[in-house]
C-alpha cells in the first residue's frame, strides 16, 4: 500500500483556513503540499448583498482589481459594479411608476378645478 503522508512547507504545520494543503503526486511519484489559496466572496450588490455577475474575485493585494482591464472590473450598465441587474430594473421600474404617479396626480388635479 502506497504511503499517503506529506509534508508541508513552511515552519506552520497546522491545516488552518490560512494554511490549507492538498496532496499532489509529482512524476517522480513523491507527494508533496500543493497550498489552497483562501477563495473570495467577490464584488456584491449594494441593495441586496448577492455577488455581482460578470466580475472577477479577486483580493486586494498587490495584484488586486486596480491591474485589471476596465471591462473585467465592471458590468456595462448603469450602476455596473455596484449594483446587480435585477436591483438596476428594479430601480428604473421605481422611477418611472413614480413619474407616472406624478403625472396621474397633476391629471386628476385638472379635472378637479375645472368642475
Amino acid at each position: 500500500m502506497p504511503d499517503s503522508r506529506f509534508t508541508r512547507k513552511g515552519r506552520h504545520s497546522y491545516n488552518t483556513r490560512s494554511n490549507r494543503a492538498r496532496p499532489i503526486r509529482t512524476p517522480g511519484g513523491k507527494l508533496v503540499a500543493q497550498i489552497i489559496k483562501k477563495s473570495t466572496k467577490g464584488p456584491r450588490c449594494s441593495d441586496c448583498k448577492m455577488p455581482i455577475q460578470g466580475i472577477k474575485h479577486l483580493k486586494n493585494g498587490k495584484a488586486g482589481y486596480k491591474n485589471l482591464k476596465k471591462r473585467e472590473r465592471t458590468v456595462s450598465r448603469a450602476y455596473g459594479g455596484s449594483c446587480c441587474a435585477s436591483c438596476v430594473r428594479q430601480r428604473i421600474m421605481r422611477a418611472f411608476l413614480l413619474e407616472e404617479q406624478k403625472a396621474v396626480k397633476k391629471v386628476l388635479a385638472e379635472r378637479q378645478g375645472k368642475k
